[in-house]
């Protein structure tokens, strides 16, 4: 049996579609027709959750508008920056950190839409081989790294798990929402090994 730790998620949003100030574009309806940067393909926040935000109103990348990857969160601030792109889509946690992490200060970027929120905030595997020693070691210490003692020395790492609850050796149905998600995107999860 492998070792496999979850932290759930919340209620919160995941991800929003950023616009500089003085864009015409209020809401992701605004997005037909328009050029939106994603971080890049494997990102649950900067693709995933975005596309499937966008399909949930109506719209379909390569159809009502086209995506591109920037190769990265910071990739697709600057593509923003740039006039490459209308949107930036993006971790709603980057926006909340401020610089250096999100370049752009208040008042020269607005939010447009949000998107749901994950039943998961992180998970940890580790390989099918490993011994049942080392995975119960694992699955007892991993939860006290991600603890409020280790809040100031974890910042942004840690925020997604802390004061979370954490569930071991999860059930393959708490994943299903990711599974619905990556569709939406035209990735099938359960297709990889």
């Amino acid at each position: 049996m492998p070792c496999s730790l979850a932290w759930a998620g919340n209620d919160d949003p995941v991800s929003t579609c950023v616009v500089l100030a003085d864009s015409p574009i209020q809401t992701v309806e605004d997005l037909e027709g328009k050029t939106v940067a994603f971080a890049d393909q494997a990102s649950s926040s900067g693709y995933f959750m975005p596309v499937h935000m966008l399909h949930e109103a109506g719209l379909e990348q390569g159809v009502d508008y086209e995506g591109i990857f920037a190769g990265g969160h910071e990739g697709s601030f600057v593509a923003l920056q740039q006039g490459q792109v209308d949107a930036a889509c993006t971790a709603i946690m980057l926006t909340q950190l401020g610089a250096p992490m999100f370049p752009f200060a208040d008042g020269e970027w607005r939010a447009v839409g949000e998107s749901a929120s994950m039943p998961v905030s992180g998970t940890i595997l580790a390989r099918q081989s490993l011994d049942d020693e080392t995975r119960t070691l694992l699955e007892e210490a991993l939860p006290r790294v991600f603890s409020e003692a280790n809040a100031e020395a974890l910042g942004a790492l840690g925020a997604g798990f802390i004061g979370q609850e954490t569930i071991i050796a999860p059930e393959q149905d708490l994943f299903q929402g990711f599974v619905d998600i990556a569709a939406v995107a035209g990735v099938k999860l359960e297709d990889l090994r």
